[in-house]
C-alpha cells in the first residue's frame, strides 16, 4: 500500500477543506440548532465534484478514487457531521450500487443528477421492525402479468428523506426464498404512491433530515429493477461494504476536529498555576486520543485503497468502521471531560461533537454486526 498521495487526490482535498472551512463551518451551529436541511451547502458540493467523487465523469461525477473520498469526507466531517451524512449516502449508498449493478440507462438518469449536486438520493433498507435483521423486511414488491411491481409498505429512518428526489429501495419480491426474495428498486419520489412521515427528531447529525417513507400501490416498472430480480440483498450488503468506508470517514474526521479543539485548550487553560496540558493525568488522554485518530486513519485508507483494487474488501471496511467509530465516541468524550463545563455548553461546538459521534457506531451496521461480520469473515463460520 502507497499512501503518498496524488496530486490529484490531494486537490480534490483542499477543494473540500475550502469548501469546509468557509461555508460549511460557519453555518454548522445554525444548522444544528434548527435542524434546517443545508441544500444551498450540499448543491455547492456538487458543483465541486463532491457528491460524486468516485463516479466517472461520462456520468457527471469527479472520477476519483475511494481514497480521494476518504480525503474529502473526512474535511467536511471535521467541519460538520450531517454534511458528510449527506455527502455519504449520495456517493456510497446511492450512486455507488447504481454504478455496479445498473443499467446505461439508470446511470445516465439517476446517478448523473446526484453527482452533480441538481437531486439528493437516498438508500432505503431499514424498517420499523427489521434493522440489523434486513431479511425480516415487510416491504412487499408483488410482480404483475405485464412485468411491473406494486409496492407496498414502509422504511424507517431514511437518511435524506425529506428531501430525496430518488431512492434505492429494497423490497420482498419473493417471500418464500427470503434473502434471495428481496428486489432493489429505483424510486422517483414524484411519483403517485409514494409518502413521507414526520422528521425525526435527533441527538445528533440534526441537519441531516432523516424520515419515515410509505408506499402505497407504488408502481414500479421493469426498468425501475436495480440488477437482476432477487438479488436486493446481494446489493445491499455490497453497498453497505463501502457506506462504511464513508462512515468511517466521518467518524475520523469528527474526532479530529474534538482532538484539535482539545489541544489548543489544554496549552491555554490554566490550573494550580500551569497549562493543564502539563498534567500527566491529561498528557495521557491526548496520547491516546492520537493513537486512536492515526490508527482509524490508516485503517480507513488501507480499505479505500483495496477498494481501489478491485479487490473484496469486506473485512477491511468493517474493521476501519468498528475501529473509527469507536475512536470518535472515545475522543468526543474524553474531549468533552479535558474541557469540564466548557465542554458540556453549547457555546463551543465539542458538545455537538460528542452528540454526533455517537451515530457513527450505529448505521451502516452497528458496532456488534462489524464484530459479527470481521468474525464470520476470519473464521469462515455462520
Amino acid at each position: 500500500m502507497d499512501f503518498s498521495f496524488t496530486e490529484e487526490q490531494l486537490m480534490l482535498q483542499d477543494v473540500a477543506r475550502r469548501i469546509a472551512q468557509e461555508k460549511i463551518a460557519p453555518s454548522a451551529e445554525h444548522h444544528d440548532r434548527t435542524g434546517e436541511f443545508p441544500l444551498d451547502n450540499i448543491r455547492l458540493l456538487g458543483e465541486n465534484g463532491l457528491m460524486g467523487i468516485e463516479v466517472p465523469t461520462e456520468y457527471g461525477g469527479a472520477g476519483m478514487d475511494p481514497v480521494a473520498y476518504v480525503l474529502a469526507m473526512v474535511e467536511v466531517a471535521a467541519a460538520d457531521a450531517a454534511h458528510s451524512t449527506i455527502m455519504s449516502v449520495n456517493n456510497s449508498l446511492f450512486c455507488n450500487g447504481i454504478l455496479t449493478h445498473g443499467t446505461e440507462a439508470q446511470k445516465q438518469t439517476y446517478v448523473r443528477a446526484i453527482a452533480e449536486g441538481e437531486a439528493i438520493g437516498a438508500f432505503a433498507l431499514t424498517e420499523p421492525q427489521s434493522g440489523s435483521d434486513a431479511t425480516a423486511m415487510r416491504c412487499r414488491a408483488v410482480k404483475q402479468a405485464d412485468g411491473s411491481f406494486i409496492i407496498n409498505g414502509k422504511k424507517s429512518w431514511i437518511t435524506s428523506g425529506p428531501v430525496a428526489k430518488y431512492i434505492v429501495l429494497f423490497a420482498m419480491s419473493e417471500p418464500d426464498k427470503g434473502a434471495r426474495g428481496i428486489t432493489a428498486f429505483l424510486i422517483d419520489t414524484d411519483k403517485a404512491g409514494f409518502g413521507r412521515g414526520k422528521t425525526e427528531p435527533k441527538l445528533g447529525i440534526r441537519a441531516s433530515a432523516t424520515c419515515e417513507i410509505e408506499f402505497n400501490d407504488y408502481v414500479a416498472q421493469p426498468e425501475d429493477v436495480l440488477g437482476q430480480e432477487g438479488e436486493g440483498f446481494k446489493i445491499a450488503m455490497s453497498v453497505l461494504d463501502a457506506g462504511r468506508i464513508g462512515i468511517a470517514s466521518q467518524a475520523i474526521g469528527i474526532a479530529r476536529a474534538a482532538y484539535e479543539a482539545t489541544l489548543e485548550y489544554v496549552k491555554e487553560r490554566k490550573a494550580f498555576g500551569a497549562a493543564i496540558g502539563t498534567f500527566q493525568m491529561t498528557q495521557a488522554k491526548i496520547a491516546d486520543m492520537k493513537c486512536k485518530l492515526d490508527a482509524a486513519l490508516l485503517l480507513t485508507l488501507r480499505a479505500a485503497w483495496v477498494k481501489g483494487q478491485g479487490k473484496r474488501f469486506s473485512t477491511e471496511a468493517a474493521v476501519a468502521k468498528l475501529t473509527a467509530s469507536e475512536a470518535a465516541m472515545w475522543i468526543t468524550h474524553q474531549a468533552v471531560q479535558i474541557h469540564g463545563g466548557m465542554g458540556y455548553s453549547k457555546e463551543m461546538p465539542l458538545e455537538r461533537y460528542f452528540r454526533d459521534a455517537k451515530i457513527t457506531e450505529i448505521y451502516e451496521g452497528t458496532s456488534e454486526i462489524q464484530r459479527l461480520v470481521i468474525a464470520r469473515n476470519e473464521t469462515g463460520l455462520r
